[in-house]
């Protein structure tokens, strides 16, 4: 998270903020890998388990007019809740987790359908949706948003307060992992008409 605020500040787009991360995680590996390992001189052992860490990444830009471009680095994609509709915000293969694997040279962002007035998008750790009963059932995270909705489109502390109800109820009040959820919504209404300057009357006589 430090990497990320520190990228964000500086760099103006999304492929730049996601590249100085994979820098910091590759710096990250090193130096856990010298550590455990001195006589390495920094050179990661392939053998050792600090070689096999990644780190999933969502990386999501929102423009003034609701325009969404993502950089997904194997993270859940977020969903698009529309009214009482629950929909993935996309369906394209995400990249590679951070850390097995380089970026690729070409990291364009990709453009999905903007985030229009009122709707709202729900990003979460993969905790939520990788949390079991005690039958070893996985949480329908979709389910519980629908259910958010189902009545009418729900202010974000209702999804909320919907999702973790439920989600606590799954697992028996005990999650097995960390779970963060967050809720995004765009309450820009549309630009408001221009009013016409007030015109003098005029009188005639016939």
């Amino acid at each position: 998270l430090g990497s990320f605020r520190e990228a964000a500040h500086d760099e103006a787009r999304l492929d730049g903020v996601l590249r100085r991360l994979e820098r910091a995680l590759a710096r990250h590996l090193r130096e856990r890998a010298r550590a455990a390992h001195p006589s390495t001189g920094g050179t990661a052992d392939l053998d050792h388990p600090v070689a096999e860490e990644f780190v999933t990444v969502l990386l999501l830009e929102i423009g003034r007019d609701g325009a969404l471009g993502v950089l997904n680095c194997g993270h859940p994609w977020p969903y698009r809740l529309t009214g009482t509709a629950v929909e993935p915000l996309t369906r394209a293969e995400p990249l590679p987790p951070l850390g097995p694997f380089p970026l690729p040279a070409d990291l364009a962002p990709h453009r999905c359908e903007p985030l229009r007035p009122a709707e709202s998008l729900v990003l979460f750790t993969d905790g939520a949706e990788d949390a079991r009963d005690t039958r070893g059932r996985f949480f329908a995270l979709p389910d519980a948003l629908r259910t958010a909705v189902r009545d009418q489109p729900a202010s974000p502390q209702r999804v909320l307060r919907t999702v973790f109800t439920a989600l606590l109820r799954h697992t028996g009040g005990t999650p097995t992992d960390d779970v963060a959820l967050l809720v995004l919504r765009n309450e820009r209404g549309p630009a408001p008409r221009a009013r016409e300057p007030a015109r003098p009357a005029t009188t005639t006589h016939g």
